[in-house]
């Protein structure tokens, strides 16, 4: 039985990163680059709420029968296939996944000018996740 408490929680430590990665966003790309903290905040709160994003669909997966998933990936992919995320929404997230690995595994490579771009151009798509997943939880 899916534990809507569970991603109910996770839904909010999203939203809560997002509100701490959108006052980041505002800040000029000067502002942002010089100040190291900065960075750290902003790769803290990206990675949490791209741990919690995956949380959720593998909760999904797990308490509905849908299978084990391969890696991040797929996750997103079988969201999308059945339905619970639109199919061209999950396509246009599924890199999200590699950018996961990227912060947990290659963080050494990832740098501030990258990070500031994500957060000017990206932070939209948790939003549209967090919107389809109450959705599914409403009919759940």
């Amino acid at each position: 039985m899916l534990n809507k408490e569970l991603v109910y929680t996770r839904i909010d430590l999203i939203k809560r990163s997002l509100t701490r990665l959108e006052k980041m966003a505002v800040l000029p790309r000067e502002t942002f680059l010089a100040d190291p903290d900065n960075f750290a905040i902003a790769e803290h709160h990206l990675r949490r709420a791209l741990e919690s994003l995956f949380d959720i669909g593998r909760h999904i997966m797990a308490k509905q029968g849908l299978g084990h998933p391969a890696d991040y990936r797929s996750i997103i992919l079988t969201l999308g296939r059945e339905k619970i995320l639109p199919s061209k929404f999950a396509e246009k997230i599924k890199g999200m996944a590699g950018y996961r690995n990227r912060l947990v595994h290659g963080y050494a490579e990832v740098t501030p000018e990258e990070m500031y771009h994500i957060i000017q151009t990206r932070l939209a798509d948790f939003e549209e996740y967090c919107a389809y997943i109450l959705k599914y939880l409403e009919k759940a």
